[in-house]
């Protein structure tokens, strides 16, 4: 594993050095050995819990991120790695590099008084709904281990405690920027853009200011087809912060995330977004205000007049909307199959939804019927046969395989990690993970387990997720 100096070069108190805190009776509980594989990680099995619960320490200490953070809104000035250390960074099989973090490591500088711990519940949370995401196709950070403290975690109720190990190709988020552009600390911003070229965006080789507006320019681009990705599959993150944004362009924080079940719109699960800010369809606004966030954070890399350099930028952030509408209808053509462009797929598209949410049918598993309807004549639901008419005159003999790359056959959905989480807590490993993994590794495919995860059960009605700090 590489250290990752060039964090502690950014600026000071950028990254803060500091050691993980050990743990009392460490326990694997979960291991990716797909995952291992593809990073060469070969710790043996019986080290594999003390050295991600953070008890074997390194002769070079880990390191504490600084990041600020729009939270619902509101400005955080100081936020950063409370209850995360970043150990270094490896290269997968590709040759990219990626951070390795212990999350729930235990308390850092940036802590602000809490305990620095994880509870096992959001720990299994992540675990599942990343690895479920990388399946569904969708750029996520990835988790190789999660081990029990054997420690409590004082929350309402007292918890059983975790520690997850997090990969991500870097952890650089929009208030990473932010965090440096309040100090006015330029020269820190400079090396905090640079390195993000340097490790998502090598193509810019522009200089000067051209090279951060075609940052941003790219960033925008990036968050634009990762939002698309996640209203693809039904995914609702809940709390798109600044500080929840990784300029990347790939999904991180899984607290109060949740899949939607019946086709809405406005869904929100969150049990603290009281005002629906981030519901399901409310994501792309969120993702083009967060992209303006970064804009303003930019402001002194790009001229040394604010108001040039905001008309500078202004025209990368007006076209968050446009390519957000490309991207948006060519994901329903895909997931529909239409065969090609037509000035009434706007029409089509919407009658579908509308009759989607009027009857309260089951998103995934609406378009999977509609999927197979192709390719087996299978029915559609009854509410859906008088527009389907009209769809299947714009299918051909490609439709079916375009539809089936676009529409999952299972999802992670809310019942089914719950029931996973419950299993941890009473025995400490789960049957219906190990079902479940069959499955959601192939998404797309059919298998012998499928139907089970299927179903949509009355107790996802009402269904509400918490933030796991």
């Amino acid at each position: 594993m590489k250290l990752v100096p060039r964090y502690t070069q950014i600026a000071e108190n950028f990254a803060i050095e500091d050691f993980p805190a050990s743990v009392a009776f460490p326990q694997l509980l979960l291991w990716n050995e797909s995952l291992a594989k593809e990073f060469n990680i070969n710790v043996a099995a019986d080290l594999r819990a003390s050295t991600f619960s953070g008890n074997e320490k390194q002769a070079i200490p880990a390191v504490a991120l600084g990041y600020s953070g729009h939270q619902f809104g509101h400005f955080s000035q100081r936020l950063g790695d409370g209850r995360a250390h970043l150990l270094g960074a490896i290269n997968d099989d590709k040759n990219q590099l990626w951070d390795i973090q212990l999350k729930g490591s235990g308390a850092t500088p940036y802590s602000r008084g809490g305990d620095g711990r994880c509870a096992l519940g959001p720990a299994i949370r992540e675990y599942v709904m990343s690895e479920a995401m990388h399946a569904l196709g969708i750029k996520t950070t990835r988790c190789l281990a999660v081990v029990g403290s054997g420690e409590t975690v004082y929350r309402n109720p007292p918890q059983a405690g975790a520690i997850v190990t997090r990969l991500a190709t870097s952890h650089i988020r929009v208030g990473s920027f932010q965090y440096l552009a309040t100090q006015g600390d330029v020269e820190g911003l400079k090396n905090l853009a640079d390195l993000a070229i340097e490790r998502h965006y090598p193509e810019i080789t522009d200089t000067g200011s051209q090279r951060y507006l075609a940052f941003l320019g790219a960033v925008i681009k990036n968050q634009v087809k990762l939002v698309v990705s996640w209203m693809r599959v039904g995914f609702i993150h809940g709390v798109m912060n600044t500080d929840n944004t990784l300029v990347s362009g790939e999904t991180i924080d899984y607290g109060p995330c949740a899949m939607m079940n019946s086709f809405d719109f406005d869904t929100v699960f969150s049990s603290i977004d009281k005002q629906g800010r981030y519901a399901f369809g409310n994501q792309p606004n969120m993702a083009n205000w967060n992209c303006a966030r970064l804009a303003e954070s930019l402001i002194p890399l790009i001229h040394d007049d604010d108001e040039q350099a905001v008309s500078l930028m202004t025209p990368h952030i007006n076209s968050f909307a446009e390519q957000f509408n490309t991207e948006f209808t060519a994901m329903w053509a895909q997931k529909l199959g239409l065969a090609k462009a037509d000035i009434d797929d706007s029409d089509l598209i919407g009658e579908l939804l509308k009759l989607l949410k009027d009857h309260q049918l089951d998103y995934t598993n609406t378009f999977d019927a509609l999927t197979e309807s192709l390719k087996y004549k299978a029915t559609v639901p009854d509410v859906l046969a008088q527009w389907a008419i009209k769809w299947h005159h714009r299918t051909d003999e490609n439709s079916y395989q375009t539809m089936r790359q676009a529409n999952p056959r299972a999802i992670p959905r809310n019942h089914i990690i719950e029931k996973i989480i419950t299993e941890y807590n009473e025995f400490g490993s789960s049957d219906v993970l190990n079902r479940f993994t069959k499955v959601i590794n192939n998404p797309y495919l059919e298998s012998e387990e499928l139907l089970e995860f299927q179903a949509v059960p009355e107790s996802d009605n009402g269904y509400r997720t918490f933030c796991g700090t």
